[in-house]
């Protein structure tokens, strides 16, 4: 893998946002990035497409597994999210979509380094976004991306013809709503009746949820994080409601990354797995520590192999939480950038590679995208 420069077009920000891509730009810093692009071979492309395939299998696998022996053992969930886990998984309700981050290691296998499996954004970018780019810079070139083709057939298989579909986010947070309108219009285009709402529109009718028009939810895709959702006062009326979640409950057994140590006690030396434990004297040389639900980076330190913090970033109230260990795995450094490789699975298949890089070994809410290409 190389990072390499590019020529940016000078009419970049107006392309992007003739995509309707509004977040190119965040707190004045560009978010898109328009002067590089990572590149890689053929092969690092295949392993990591086989990783992500091969990840998704150990983690559905884990979620039948954990459901069945009812071992729940280091998530930290309460009975009412159990209860909701159970039912989601034996209803056999479908998920749509996560994205694995990954890196080399040093024997060059990817290595998983969190699976964001409930509520992952940066979607867009590497479906859309890169893929003009792509179109336009290097024309005889390929991307790891089919991701949007992917998304638009996967909708025709959720059984909701003749249904309306709901999609929902929390106000005022562009990226999140660009990512909620670009999954709605993979919907529509799949051919089905939508509708947009935000979280704080949701109602409750006293049987069931409503939107702003007082029309029933009976599907919702929330890009709202479940553990968000069971701290709100509704969260008692999602059983009895029978509304259909995307992501559905049992999500929550991979968004969580209690999934690191369960995953690698059950498979322990897979070579796309590290070692993970929750307890830091099981990791041998440098490691990482993460919160269970840390999000974009936050409360996660890095200790070198002599015990020696070395990096961390600041918490988050939702990253103050129980803490899992993982053995580190040395980014590469690319005058000064780290990438990290987000791997896209839509409907449990691998079909696409977003990149984002940062000034530091820990990738965080503020991390450029990087557009990528293969030959």
């Amino acid at each position: 893998m190389q990072r390499i420069a590019v020529p940016p077009r000078e009419d970049w920000p107006q392309r992007a946002a003739e995509l309707g891509f509004a977040f190119h730009t965040i707190d004045g810093q560009p978010y898109w990035t328009e002067d590089a692009a990572y590149a890689l071979s053929e092969a690092e492309v295949d392993m990591l497409e086989d990783a992500a395939q091969a990840l998704e299998g150990l983690c559905l696998d884990f979620v039948g597994e954990t459901i069945e022996r009812g071992d729940y053992d280091g998530f930290g969930l309460s009975d009412a999210a159990i209860t909701l886990i159970e039912d989601s998984w034996n209803r056999q309700d479908k998920n749509l979509y996560g994205r694995f981050d990954l890196a080399f290691g040093a024997d060059g296998a990817p290595k998983l380094l969190e699976y964001n499996a409930d509520t992952p954004t940066a979607l867009f970018e590497a479906s859309v976004v890169q893929w003009e780019w792509l179109e336009h810079h290097f024309p005889e070139r390929d991307q790891f991306n089919s991701i949007h083709e992917t998304l638009v057939e996967a909708w025709k298989h959720f059984g909701l013809y003749g249904h309306r579909l709901h999609f929902a986010c929390v106000r005022n947070h562009a990226e999140d709503e660009g990512t909620v309108d670009y999954l709605r219009d993979t919907a529509m285009q799949a051919g089905l009746d939508t509708e947009r709402l935000y979280m704080d529109e949701i109602g409750w009718n006293g049987r069931r949820f409503v939107d702003n028009s007082n029309q029933p939810i009976t599907t919702l895709f929330k890009l709202y994080p479940w553990e968000w959702l069971m701290a709100e006062d509704f969260a008692s009326h999602i059983g009895p409601s029978s509304v259909r979640m995307i992501e559905p409950a049992w999500k929550m057994l991979l968004s969580n990354k209690a999934l690191l140590p369960r995953l690698w006690a059950r498979h322990a030396g897979h070579p796309n797995l590290l070692p993970a434990s929750f307890a830091p004297g099981d990791i041998e040389g440098a490691m990482v520590r993460k919160p269970l639900l840390g999000r974009e980076g936050a409360g996660v330190t890095l200790y070198d192999a002599a015990g020696r913090e070395t990096l961390a970033t600041p918490a988050s109230a939702e990253s103050r939480s129980d803490f899992v260990y993982q053995q580190a795995v040395t980014l590469p450094c690319f005058d000064g950038h780290y990438p990290m490789l987000g791997a896209w699975i839509v409907a449990s298949r691998a079909c696409g590679l977003g990149i984002r890089e940062d000034d530091t070994a820990i990738t965080r809410n503020s991390s450029r995208f990087v557009p990528h290409f293969f030959q």
